[in-house]
């Protein structure tokens, strides 16, 4: 039986911060609806669903006024509402893939054949063909986020919350992905709320948009209402919500979608030879024979479907995973000095000076207690001064909208507002290459295009971009030249530079 949500004079404030991240809210839910809920990042989507989900710590901050789940204050102990997260690592308990998606229904007490039967049912739903003793650290951030929701699938809650579900999918798949969610609410006609910045996968399938601002609820109704509504078009844009068959264009962009801007390519500063690409103790490469030349100004996409071998390849290019056969090999330009040519041979002093890497997991990385603190480190390290790296953390506060959050802990905001401090981070010292998986996840229209100016301005500073990435946009809008992974990886297109070839992959191993 699908339960309703209430919500009056609700809200949430960080026991940092002075200004609620999100409330007062007034809000009616009726059980078995299907509610986007939509907003710019940092609005308090996510504040509102764990809340729902009864899962907000009460050490960390302070709740005012009420919320109710099916007329009870929500307590994850009932079992009546199943979240899915942003960061799908957080998400994964147990070390086999069976295990993690039985754990609900074992803490539901279901019967054990109940429980084997539909812990297979739910990973095939999901469109994870494998068997339940498959090792949970050998999966992808996409599967891990497919793992997700195959236990939410097998618990059957009576309220579903979501959090940007299909955000580490692959566009093939994440149609397949909300249609698995679709069919969940099908079957137990739970309450679905969902937060997704990809609007158009979602405005077909659910009853009502809800679209939160600084101050509460902008708006809210039927999609067709809110899209069509010419009155409330500007209000959206300005929300940064991504408004159906409506792009966002950067100021450095071109009229033909590339966004490089400097006439020819720098020296080449990163190259492989004969590389394949494994995670530790695996048997079997996951991505062979590539070989690559990484230019000063370049930016290079990796694209791929979940489980290619994308961030095992990012991880390997960044020196922080060894390569199962062949090399990466610093250049004269990028060495600088180093005596050995493997960046993974590096001393990590000698590492980030020269590669910066961002995770897919943006909080894992944060080493200080604000965010000011944070975009200030790197650039200290690298020996500038205090007046230049000072001008150079209000650049990027100011470009990204983090301002007003300098003073904040980073593990304090939100998950949009912590994947751009984590790339402002490491592009904070102007690294010669940097190697970013999946930057723009979590942000809206006016954030993604912030992100891209960014990107745009370390090319032009002739630093080197590798970006395992779905967002196909994003790689447009900074001119990447795309390497796809797959069972034949190859070389999709070249970019605008003068370089004849660049990038060559070998056929993928299984």
């Amino acid at each position: 039986m699908a339960l309703p949500i209430t919500a009056s004079g609700f809200s949430w404030t960080h026991a940092d911060r002075d200004q609620p991240a999100v409330g007062p809210l007034n809000l009616q839910i009726a059980a078995g609806e299907k509610v986007l809920l939509l907003g710019a990042s940092g609005a308090g989507k996510s504040t509102i669903l764990h809340a729902v989900a009864g899962v907000l710590p009460e050490e960390s901050g302070e709740a005012t006024g009420e919320l109710l789940v099916g007329g009870e204050k929500p307590d994850p102990r009932r079992g009546s509402t199943g979240l899915v997260l942003q960061d799908p690592d957080s998400q994964v308990i147990f070390s086999r893939i069976g295990d993690d998606v039985a754990f609900g229904m074992e803490n539901l007490g279901l019967p054990a054949e109940t429980i084997e039967a539909q812990t297979l049912k739910s990973l095939r739903a999901l469109g994870l063909d494998l068997p339940p003793d498959h090792p949970s650290a050998a999966l992808s951030g996409g599967q891990k986020q497919r793992l997700a929701l195959a236990g939410i699938h097998a618990m059957a809650p009576e309220v579903i919350v979501l959090d940007e579900p299909t955000a580490n999918i692959d566009p093939a798949s994440a149609t397949e992905v909300r249609d698995a969610v679709l069919t969940v609410q099908a079957d137990t006609a739970a309450t679905v709320l969902v937060v997704e910045h990809r609007v158009e996968l979602w405005i077909d399938h659910v009853d009502r948009v809800i679209v939160l601002g600084g101050e509460g609820i902008v708006a809210q109704g039927p999609p067709a209402q809110i899209f069509s509504d010419p009155d409330l078009t500007d209000v959206l844009i300005d929300c940064g919500i991504w408004m159906p068959r409506h792009s966002p264009t950067p100021r450095r962009g071109g009229s033909d979608g590339i966004g490089r801007t400097s006439g020819r390519l720098g020296e080449v500063l990163l190259r492989t030879d004969g590389l394949s690409v494994a995670r530790p103790r695996m048997a079997t490469p996951a991505a062979t024979d590539l070989e690559l030349s990484l230019c000063a100004g370049q930016a290079l996409g990796i694209v791929g479907a979940n489980g290619a071998g994308k961030s095992t390849t990012a991880l390997t290019l960044a020196g922080l995973l060894p390569e199962f056969s062949g090399q990466v090999l610093a250049e004269a330009a990028l060495r600088e000095g180093a005596k050995r040519a493997r960046p993974f041979a590096w001393p990590s002093k000698q590492l980030a000076a020269r590669i910066g890497m961002v995770f897919q997991e943006p909080a894992h990385q944060f080493l200080t207690s604000s965010v000011a603190a944070e975009l200030e480190l790197g650039p200290r390290l690298a020996g500038w001064s205090a007046t230049e790296s000072q001008a150079r953390v209000d650049e990027l506060l100011e470009g990204l909208g983090l301002t007003g959050l300098a003073h904040a802990h980073p593990q304090s905001l939100s998950g949009g507002e912590k994947r751009r401090l984590s790339v402002a981070a490491m592009l904070a010292p102007r690294p010669r290459v940097l190697v970013v998986d999946e930057p723009t996840f979590g942000q809206d229209a006016l954030t993604w295009a912030g992100l891209v100016e960014m990107f745009l301005d370390a090319l032009e500073h002739g630093s080197a971009v590798v970006a395992v990435s779905h967002d196909h946009a994003f790689l447009e809008a900074i001119g990447a030249d795309l390497l796809e992974l797959g069972d034949r990886s190859r070389l999709v297109r070249i970019g605008t530079s003068d370089s004849d070839s660049r990038v060559r992959a070998g056929d993928r191993s299984e």
